[in-house]
């Protein structure tokens, strides 16, 4: 087993919720007074890390925890239109048979990931981070790896943004990127990762044996 401890992102990772985030776009930036975007430079933005996406936008980042707020209390409402992609829930189960200690890290609640999951599949995290902010996830990695009692090298950080990798990164965590998410593939294999997974299947084949 190459990795014990399995650190996840949740939108765009585990959970569907793109196409959801794209619809609503437009709303949270008339809310916010920043600039509003059609699909295909919405599409364009997916090439690029969010402190790019923030400085095209013009956003303040004074404005970002609203902004994060925002979408998250959005969603809580629309929480039916949030699936987890297809595999989620038997991939979590096979990491979770083998030994392999899930975690969590992400900006988003704790409710809406819940909802999201199940109970079922939420009950398999070992390690729940939640509320992190845009560039904040560094400090909810080590106290992931602190609970887990693991080094940064026992574990693999999984997302879809390269906002994760480079705090996997910067915290010497190995960084497995997967395909389906926010952020283009292209964009993500630019950056190096450990690990690609272009299926949710192949995540539990490499760490759960």
């Amino acid at each position: 087993m190459p990795y014990r401890v399995a650190i996840f992102d949740f939108d765009g990772t585990l959970a569907d919720s793109l196409g959801w985030f794209m619809g609503v776009f437009n709303q949270v930036a008339e809310r916010f007074r920043f600039r509003q975007l059609g699909p295909e430079e919405l599409e364009m933005l997916r090439g690029h890390d969010a402190r790019h996406i923030i400085r095209h936008l013009g956003v303040p980042f004074w404005k970002m925890p609203l902004i994060a707020r925002d979408f998250r209390a959005r969603m809580n409402r629309e929480i039916g239109a949030i699936a987890v992609f297809p595999g989620v829930h038997e991939m979590l189960a096979r990491l979770d048979d083998a030994g392999v200690s899930i975690a969590l890290v992400t900006s988003n609640s704790a409710e809406n990931v819940r909802r999201v999951l199940g109970e079922r599949s939420f009950g398999r995290i070992r390690h729940l981070e939640c509320g992190a902010g845009l560039f904040g996830k560094r400090p909810r990695l080590r106290k992931v790896l602190r609970a887990a009692g693991a080094r940064p090298a026992d574990a693999l950080c999984i997302g879809d943004e390269i906002r994760d990798l480079h705090a996997a990164r910067a915290e010497a965590i190995p960084f497995g990127a997967v395909t389906w998410g926010y952020t283009t593939a292209q964009a993500l294999r630019a950056q190096a990762p450990d690990e690609v997974f272009t299926r949710v299947e192949e995540i539990a084949e490499w760490l759960g044996g």
